[in-house]
């Protein structure tokens, strides 16, 4: 979940700064009284003088505030979203959305992807439920996703596709072994794409409270990859957060960065191995140094932040990539 496909790193979106509890006069301010010195806390002042009955001690007065200006309310702290949306809001809250994607420009056949859709209930569970998959160490995570399979199994991609591979570089300058590595990890090339509908977990992530704001524009994306006709609504299945494809793109980064390789007039990451090899060149292509390395201290290793923030999960890529090249 991303800009680019990370299934468990999606940010809350920051809670906006409050508003500064002091007003701004727009009067000039009443200038206050001469007040004694203060002394430092905790030390005797010197004795003080009596004062004549007609002038008392003057108390300090608050400051005045300007004619007319609200005095200001505290301002309330952002709750962090704990308990899931109720459901039973979810099929008015789809008919809002259903207006506002049609005025957006969704047409008929995106459209029609809403019809029936129901909340998932297993998507939150699975949201609410997140834990840090990076936590492990290199060993670990490389040990078990650095496989005897995915080496061999690229090395094979590369060599079937070998000519593809030389035009994305040619075009994108992104080498074989990168997009081979990243395309095994996110999906073994395209045996494990997800069962989840898209749609149906989109709608459901956007209608939640916990992270609606981040979930919406996918669901408008993910409409616009329908209407366009680029992938057909049965074929809109991935992870539980809507990721899409072989290498996994949120729809955003579908509608950014998916290149229509093979000529045949659709941006296909479902089905197209061209579509996917150019797409995920593309991706990468806007910090990637033609001819450079991508191992930790290498150029290209952190282009690869563009694609997944988490060290281990680029230090994962490149050593599989570098498995591969070999």
């Amino acid at each position: 979940m991303r800009t680019a496909p990370l299934l468990a790193a999606l940010l809350l979106m920051a809670p906006p700064a409050l508003a500064q509890t002091e007003p701004q006069p727009s009067s000039p301010q009443v200038q206050p009284q001469p007040q004694a010195q203060p002394q430092p806390q905790g030390q005797p002042g010197p004795q003080a003088q009596p004062q004549p009955e007609a002038q008392p001690a003057a108390q300090p007065q608050p400051q005045a505030q300007p004619q007319g200006q609200a005095q200001p309310q505290p301002q309330p702290q952002v709750q962090a979203c704990t308990t899931p949306t109720d459901p039973a809001g979810f099929p008015a809250w789809l008919d809002n959305f259903k207006k506002d994607a049609a005025a957006r420009g969704i047409g008929a056949q995106g459209m029609a992807a809403l019809d029936g859709v129901t909340y998932d209930p297993k998507v939150i569970g699975l949201d609410r439920a997140q834990r840090k998959t990076f936590s492990q160490t290199f060993e670990e995570f490389s040990g078990r996703m650095v496989n005897a399979y995915r080496i061999k199994r690229g090395k094979q991609v590369i060599k079937k596709y070998q000519a593809v591979f030389d035009k994305a570089e040619a075009e994108y300058g992104v080498q074989a072994p990168i997009i081979a590595s990243l395309w095994a990890l996110e999906t073994d090339f395209g045996a494990n794409v997800g069962k989840f509908e898209s749609i149906r977990s989109l709608a459901t992530l956007s209608f939640d409270c916990r992270r609606g704001d981040k979930f919406r524009p996918e669901l408008i994306a993910a409409l616009t990859i329908v209407d366009k006709g680029d992938v057909p609504l049965h074929e809109m299945r991935g992870a539980w957060a809507g990721e899409i494809g072989q290498v996994q793109f949120m729809p955003t980064s579908y509608l950014k960065h998916a290149v229509d390789f093979d000529g045949d007039g659709h941006k296909d990451l479902v089905k197209s191995q061209a579509d996917v090899i150019g797409s995920v060149a593309k991706f990468l292509s806007g910090r990637w140094q033609r001819g450079a390395g991508w191992n930790p201290g290498e150029p290209n290793f952190d282009a690869l932040k563009a694609w997944n923030g988490s060290e281990l999960y680029r230090k994962t890529v490149a050593l599989l990539a570098t498995k591969i090249a070999e």
